[in-house]
């Protein structure tokens, strides 16, 4: 009997539970048991799915995805996403809050969490992004604090840099832990993997979230912004 590879691989993203013998068996054709045809089924509507799923249909489109959209959602995203969702929609009508607040190594600031931050602006997303959001000579903790406190959805860039700031406990450190004690958090996985991350933060690795090894920096952004999008 096959066995669940969960524990060694870890089930955070779409490939990874795919990839599973045990848990992603459905997905495949196995000798004997001849041609698989993709069965269509429909999730629960806690899942946040407004629509049927099939194995061919390439993807889902959940309930807060508006008439038209092409952004296509895979259903392990879809109820990684719905949770924070849900959270995003209570606190929509608190006044002055930033869609987002960007946590980010400071290695990245100029690189792949610059690359974010504009992705999400194009959008139409407001960010919280220290090298814009922090003057010079302002303690960086205090704002760190009120951007945190006047955003509605964190995500943590998680990259090398990232991982090496966090063996390191440096101001990335504070943010996540900041973050952690909230639910409204989104990890995006960047050059790194799941399991480097769980090495050093067993806590954020527990959290689902988005991964650039499946889909571009660009799609991503886009699935972000119909997020946080009221």
């Amino acid at each position: 009997m096959a066995r669940c590879t969960a524990p060694v691989h870890g089930h955070r993203t779409a490939s990874g539970r795919a990839a599973c013998p045990a848990c992603g068996g459905s997905y495949r054709s196995y000798g004997s048991y001849g041609s698989y045809s993709p069965a269509t089924y429909s999730l629960p509507s806690s899942s946040g799915v407004s629509r049927s799923a099939g194995g061919a249909s390439g993807g889902s489109r959940p309930r807060w995805s508006r008439a038209g959209s092409s952004v296509v959602y895979t259903p392990v995203e879809i109820r990684t996403l719905t949770p924070i969702r849900d959270s995003v929609e209570k606190r929509a009508t608190l006044p002055d809050l930033r869609d987002v607040f960007l946590c980010h190594a400071w290695d990245d600031r100029k690189g792949a969490a610059k690359e974010l931050h504009d992705l999400l602006e194009s959008r139409g997303v407001s960010v919280w992004f220290s090298e814009k959001d922090v003057a010079l000579g302002s303690p960086l903790l205090r704002e760190i604090d009120r951007g945190l406190a006047k955003s509605r959805v964190g995500i943590v860039l998680v990259t090398p840099a990232l991982l090496r700031r966090l063996e390191g406990e440096g101001i990335a450190d504070k943010e996540l832990s900041a973050l952690l004690a909230r639910d409204l958090l989104v990890p995006i996985v960047h050059d790194t993997t799941y399991e480097a991350l769980r090495e050093v933060s067993p806590l954020l690795g527990s959290r689902s979230g988005l991964s650039t090894a499946e889909s571009p920096i660009a799609d991503i952004a886009a699935k972000l912004a119909e997020l946080v999008t009221p």
